[in-house]
This record gives C-alpha cells, structure tokens and sequence, in this order.
C-alpha cells in the first residue's frame, strides 16, 4: 500500500504544473496587439521583397499611439488598413474608418490564448489574412 502512496507522489512531481497566472496575463489586449503589430511588420516587410523591380507601389507600417496603419502606396493610389487597440477588443479599419472586423481574446480551457473574430477562434496569421489580404494582392 505504501508503494501506491509512493508512486503518487512520484508521479505528481513528474506532471509539470501550469503557471495559468502567467499565462493569463500574456493573453491582454495590449500584448496581444503588441504581438500582432510585430508580425504585421514582418508581413510588409516579406510582401515588400516580393515586389517586382521598379514597383509603382510600396507598402509600409505607421505607428501611432493606440493604433498602427499599413499603408499601401502606388502613383495614384494610397489605401490603408487600421489596427486600433480598444478597450475590449482590437479594432480592424479600412481607410475611410469602416469597421472591417473585431478581435476579441478568449483564454481557453486548455490554457491557450485564442483570437476569436465573428465568433470564431483564428490563428495569429489568419487575423492578418482576413485584414491585409486585399491590400497586399489586389491588382498587385
């Protein structure tokens, strides 16, 4: 019997325990809308690289306090996307300030911190997607 104790105890200090405090705290709007403006920025860069020599067109991040903009600009073209932190959500703008979709977070059951738009849990690169799609491809 007091092997069974034994190998409990053993097997207790073999399961890692899960720091959910802190990783709670990693699932906020403010780091999450960090994260995003990070990989948006490698998301122009990569896009960028892609351009053909001698491009008419260019795309670049601006940043601002609460909000960033990814901007692309051509000769006779200049169009946007906004990404705005709010206080329970990051906000998804096209450049005449028309909602294009809403990020909210969810720190699941599993301990994972998800990104749900419309209702739906979306992977960091699918928000980027479903924003930046249409200005990065169209006609381009």
């Amino acid at each position: 019997m007091n092997d069974k104790v034994d190998n409990a105890k053993v097997d207790d200090k073999n399961v890692p325990k899960f720091d959910w405090v802190t990783e709670r705290s990693s699932c906020s709007l403010p780091k999450v809308f960090k994260t995003l403006r990070l990989q948006v920025e490698e998301d122009v860069k990569t896009r960028n690289s892609l351009r053909p020599s001698n491009s008419p067109y260019e795309f670049s991040v601006k940043e601002n306090v609460g909000d960033f903009t990814v901007l692309l600009e051509a000769k006779e073209l200049r169009s946007a996307v906004v990404f705005s932190l709010a206080e329970h959500a990051i906000l998804v703008r096209d450049d005449k300030g028309s909602p294009m979709f809403e990020v909210t977070l969810t720190f699941a059951d599993e301990g994972e911190c998800r990104l749900n738009v419309n209702g739906e849990d979306r992977e960091f690169w699918q928000v980027r997607r479903m924003a930046l799609e249409e200005l990065f491809f169209r006609g381009y």
